[in-house]
């Protein structure tokens, strides 16, 4: 019997031990989308405990704590760090055949050297064997993302973000380049009216304009994309239920606006007309700037309406949904076609029964100007696990090139999340590594170690110019 994560984790034959070793394993790390505290790697932030480090904000374990029976208080609640790992240890055992299984135990190996098995009955020694090394220099923020050769960071920042502290740390010359993405959802959500005038106000103040009609919006909101472009970034990202491409003219959609500032109730059709147009003006900007637009479609976000109330958003109540996808998708990317503004793109889908939708969307639109201008993202949230891995993987190479995809990305709040890029790389050198030993690929690994460093690293290089 093999060894629970041992260095051939996951690699199933010589040739796919081989790919990996050899070809992927030392490779750097581009993460061009997570959600990471640009403040705490500006100022080289040391965190106080294992807490405080690997379970504030992230949902994927408060839910399968909620799932294994314990109360709020001791995930979210007011217990005190201790006594919150150690109900997130004694879940651990109970995650078995979950993605967090693993990648707890390879974040516990591959930060703090530790292969010994979390649990209620390890999780004191643990916790106080890391709370120790955590008071370290080597484990600041900064020092963290060295460790895993994370070369860039592309964080998610609202058009109304100062960037301060990208400015900060790109003065400070580390060596881990830190860019914003542009992600301007919150100015489309004109179903919640009192949201959206509050954003409004926020914007106001920080443009220092008074944003009361479309043109003076759209006005500020290319100020700040443009701002945006000068402290480097590079990308736009989007969370939708799916993609808004409804027929709407600048008429119409500063009427719906105009109305909706004199507080008057916006049409359900209105609203989608509202988003369709300032989904097609962000999309043009960033093919005038060369940026690559990013959608995440299909996420059915807060379910729980109590929880939503007692703790907000972003805490664990959220789960794929069922949107039709293909049709809206289509007219949008169309659109930007048919004027020849459609940017680099790349599409990630939360359900997978739209996987085949997004891999053959994205061939409609590639234009031999770029290889691989159109992406289809890998397997996102709840998909971003071995099977979903494997599912993207394969549906890809079946209807598109898989030698093109730029690769693995954490999407996460937490900097202990990069073993999950091994993760992927493990998943794709098995793959095929499998496939060369059954003669379903040629024995030839300078020309498929070339494209599992491609698809893990040189891909992604190039295609978002980073460098």
């Amino acid at each position: 019997m093999k060894a629970f994560l041992d260095r051939d984790f996951l690699l199933q034959t010589e040739a796919s031990r081989r790919l990996y070793h050899e070809y992927a394993a030392d490779l750097p790390i581009i993460d061009y989308h997570n959600h990471l505290p640009p403040d705490y790697i500006a100022r080289n932030h040391q965190f106080e405990n294992l807490t405080s480090l690997w379970l504030q904000g992230d949902h994927y374990k408060w839910r399968a704590m909620r799932a294994n029976g314990v109360p709020e208080h001791f995930i979210t609640g007011d217990a005190t760090d201790r006594e919150k790992f150690r109900h997130w240890a004694a879940t651990v055992p109970y995650t078995v055949r979950n993605p967090l299984y693993h990648w707890t135990h390879l974040e516990l190996q591959r930060y703090f050297g530790i292969s010994t098995l979390l649990s209620a009955e390890t999780a004191d020694i643990i916790y106080d064997t890391c709370n120790e090394m955590l008071s370290g220099p080597e484990f600041r923020v900064q020092q963290l993302l060295e460790r895993c050769k994370v070369e860039v960071v592309c964080t998610t920042d609202d058009p109304a973000d100062s960037l301060e502290h990208h400015r900060v740390h790109s003065e400070q010359k580390g060596t881990t380049a830190v860019y914003p993405a542009f992600r301007p959802d919150a100015v489309m959500q004109m179903e919640d009216g009192a949201r959206l005038r509050q954003y409004l106000e926020r914007l106001s103040a920080v443009s220092n304009t008074e944003l009361n009609d479309l043109q003076r919006l759209l006005a500020c909101l290319r100020t700040r994309h443009d701002h945006f472009a000068r402290h480097g970034c590079r990308i736009s990202d989007h969370g939708l239920e799916n993609l808004y491409a409804l027929p709407v003219d600048h008429h119409t959609a500063e009427r719906i606006f105009s109305r909706f500032l004199a507080g008057e109730e916006i049409h359900p059709v209105e609203v989608l007309q509202y988003k369709s147009f300032l989904l097609h003006e962000f999309a043009t900007w960033d093919h005038e700037k060369n940026w690559v637009q990013q959608f995440h479609v299909g996420a059915l976000r807060n379910n729980n309406r109590r929880m939503l109330r007692t703790l907000g958003p972003d805490t664990g109540w959220d789960s794929i949904g069922d949107f039709p996808q293909a049709k809206a998708l289509s007219d949008f990317l169309d659109n930007l076609d048919a004027g020849n503004q459609l940017a680099k793109t790349i599409l990630y889908n939360l359900n997978p029964a739209d996987n085949e939708v997004m891999a053959t969307m994205i061939g409609n639109f590639n234009d031999g100007s770029v290889p691989g201008k159109m992406q289809w993202g890998s397997a996102w949230w709840f998909l971003d696990q071995k099977d979903g891995m494997i599912r993207q993987l394969n549906t890809l190479s079946n209807m598109g090139l898989l030698s093109r995809f730029v690769g693995m990305l954490t999407d996460s709040r937490s900097f202990l999340s990069f073993p999950r890029h091994e993760y992927f790389r493990r998943i794709l050198c098995d793959l095929l590594g499998k496939e060369m030993e059954a003669g379903e690929l040629p024995d030839d690994f300078p020309w498929i170690g070339k494209i599992v460093q491609d698809v893990c690293y040189y891909n992604a290089r190039s295609y978002f110019g980073f460098f």
